[in-house]
């Protein structure tokens, strides 16, 4: 990617966008959206564009690719035949079939004599073992660190401090996006993800404020007393993980469940089930092998004029921008060399 992305850079999109007149913002993590925070603005600015230019749109199915000689020739439809000189595969990959990405340019690779890797859903909601997420479904958590962890490997193998959301099957949001992306065999019970509910506080200065706590209402039930440090939906789970009965009175909280507790908070445990359906990702991990594409024009190195860019190949990064940004890199170097 390196030569697309140095030839159209991310700063190059941005002006691009600047100039049709959509205001941008960056927001952490570097990723760039739209102020308006509505992806039909960047839909609307292109089409206009396009309109202005003169594009003009054939909307009907491609069913398969011209190709006589190793050289493309265009494409037959279900409307007829389409001749050109270059033909540019942008189908997208195999997520999001709403959108039409229904993995019909696998198909035309195959047609050129292409290789395709192995598909998998990337940034994907993730279905969780534990059945208590359910239970606080809709629960946006905010400034919490998630960590992945592998039991095959000893360190974490992504941890990052961000958002994340409970569902009714288990957990998504950029945070959880980001990390399944990480997860490249997915085997159940192989992997697990711990939430930092309060990273900003080491677990000594979180017991210190518990003992704060405790102190302040120290005759109130522990389930009573979590409302402050914990969101409300999250309470009835976490004191049943503790192991410590809801109308234990805090006073009679030994100094070993308190430290206990804490760990809890610092450590929340899921076990990761699976991916959610690949319909459900956000993009598609594996596609056409970039060994057989030109990275400096995008062109076929098997069939003369036949381009491939954006998610069709196996690329894929981070939610946030940058798969599409690979997306507007690739289409550059294909419109510019043609």
């Amino acid at each position: 990617m390196f030569s697309a992305l140095n030839n159209f850079s991310s700063y190059d999109t941005m002006n691009f966008f600047e100039e049709l007149g959509v205001k941008l913002k960056t927001e952490r993590g570097n990723r760039v959206f739209p102020e308006s925070d509505s992806a039909a603005e960047i839909v609307n600015a292109l089409e206009n564009e396009a309109k202005k230019l003169k594009v003009h749109f054939n909307f009907c199915e491609v069913n398969e690719l011209i190709i006589e000689d190793n050289i493309v020739k265009g494409v037959k439809t279900n409307n007829g035949d389409f001749l050109s000189d270059s033909v540019i595969i942008a189908t997208g990959g195999k997520s999001y079939s709403g959108t039409g990405s229904t993995g019909d340019g696998y198909k035309f690779a195959k047609q050129a004599g292409h290789t395709v890797t192995k598909i998998n859903p990337s940034l994907v909601p993730i279905v969780t073992k534990e059945k208590y997420c359910a239970e606080m479904m809709g629960l946006s958590l905010k400034n919490v660190t998630l960590t992945l962890k592998d039991k095959n490997e000893k360190k974490p193998i992504y941890s990052e401090l961000g958002e994340m959301l409970f569902t009714h099957f288990g957990v998504s949001g950029p945070l959880v996006l980001s990390a399944s992306s990480h997860i490249r065999k997915m085997e159940e019970d192989r992997y697990k993800f711990e939430i930092d509910l309060k990273p900003g506080l080491s677990e000594q200065q979180l017991d210190l404020r518990l003992q704060r706590d405790f102190e302040s209402f120290s005759n109130k039930d522990f389930s009573n007393v979590l409302g402050k440090l914990l969101p409300a939906k999250m309470i009835p789970v976490i004191v049943c993980l503790s192991d410590i009965k809801p109308d234990t009175k805090v006073n009679q909280i030994t100094k070993q469940q308190r430290i206990d507790f804490g760990k809890l908070v610092k450590c929340f445990p899921l076990t990761i089930k699976s991916f959610r359906p690949v319909e459900e990702a956000i993009i598609t991990s594996g596609g056409v092998d970039v060994k057989e594409i030109s990275p400096k024009t995008m062109e076929s190195k098997i069939v003369s004029g036949l381009y491939f860019i954006g998610e069709v190949l196996d690329v894929d990064a981070y939610t946030g921008g940058f798969n599409l940004q690979i997306a507007f890199s690739t289409a550059y170097a294909a419109a510019t060399n043609i």
